[in-house]
């Protein structure tokens, strides 16, 4: 096989048979050696039987049927476990990203690359507070961690089937994909697109799941937040020494012992806020290490054609 082209799919009904017609005309004209991989990731409109409707139709068509959603990146991850392609596109199902950008795509990483990213020089459609959180973002996760994830990129990209495999094999349960890829190393580049507005339907990534993806991504690329929560608690320590010091101090040396709570309670609220921080920080990884240990399956498969 020479293209595989990874969709994950949520509740996206309207856009499948418009997107598969402009991933056709897209794919063709690098090749007519390929194959679509439809990751349903719990849908509950029509969208499985669509894509099974297209998998009748076409050949080319497979479809993996997830039993609930999973989210997001374990249904880009299956499509990559039973992806044959020599090189591998992932491309979500809304529309936003021009299926037509494969050519390019295509054409650049057959110069010797291992990835090329489409990389976001506008973003139409989309608030002004989610393109800011979205940009914040990459700049935040890239300044903590050791890893430089390309800014302004999301999963929209191919890769040689060198790179999935290596990203396959890794064994972390909280998947951030662009990260691992990234991590990966290689040669790597990037091709510059405008991004364009939802085909149909409204976004199915909430605020609550983009925090959580923001949270998997700092904690899976860096270490600094426990570093922080190191260097917090030696600076709060050196603080109520020199408190402690100061309180003996006023006591036997000038006897004189400022009645009143409020000094008490601000030390002690202010201890106990660090405190919790550090905790939660700290608990952040060891569930993600508890993740790990379960070692349950990252999905199970309701139904498939594979």
């Amino acid at each position: 096989m020479e293209i595989s082209v990874v969709i994950p799919v949520f509740n996206e009904e309207a856009n499948l048979p418009l997107l598969h017609e402009r991933l056709v005309n897209a794919v063709t004209s690098c090749s007519n050696d390929y194959e679509f991989i439809f990751v349903n990731d719990g849908s509950t409109d029509k969208s499985l039987q669509i894509i099974r409707d297209l998998a009748a139709r076409f050949a080319q068509v497979k479809y993996i049927d997830f039993s609930k959603n999973f989210g997001h990146q374990l249904a880009v991850f299956a499509g990559l476990e039973h992806a044959t392609g020599e090189y591998i596109v992932i491309i979500d199902a809304d529309l936003q990203d021009p299926p037509e950008l494969i050519q390019e795509l295509y054409a650049k990483i057959k110069t010797g690359f291992d990835v090329v990213y489409a990389q976001r020089e506008t973003r139409v459609g989309e608030s002004w507070h989610k393109r800011f959180t979205a940009k914040l973002f990459y700049r935040f996760i890239n300044t903590l961690s050791d890893v430089a994830i390309p800014l302004d990129t999301g999963d929209y990209r191919i890769l040689t089937k060198r790179i999935k495999d290596i990203v396959v094999a890794m064994p972390e349960r909280n998947k951030f994909l662009r990260g691992q890829i990234a991590w990966t190393g290689f040669n790597q580049s990037s091709v510059m697109y405008k991004r364009d507005e939802r085909y149909s339907g409204k976004s199915n990534y909430s605020y609550t799941k983009m925090f959580s993806f923001a949270i998997d991504g700092i904690t899976a690329f860096s270490n600094l937040p426990l570093r922080l929560a190191t260097y917090l608690g030696f600076l709060v320590s050196l603080i109520s020494f020199f408190v402690i010091l100061y309180t003996l101090y006023q006591k036997y040396i000038n006897h004189n012992v400022v009645q009143g709570w409020s000094s008490l309670m601000v030390s002690v609220m202010f201890i106990g806020g660090v405190q919790l921080i550090c905790l939660g920080i700290i608990g952040e990884y060891l569930s993600r290490i508890l993740d790990n240990v379960k070692q349950r399956p990252l999905y199970i498969v309701r139904d498939s054609n594979l």
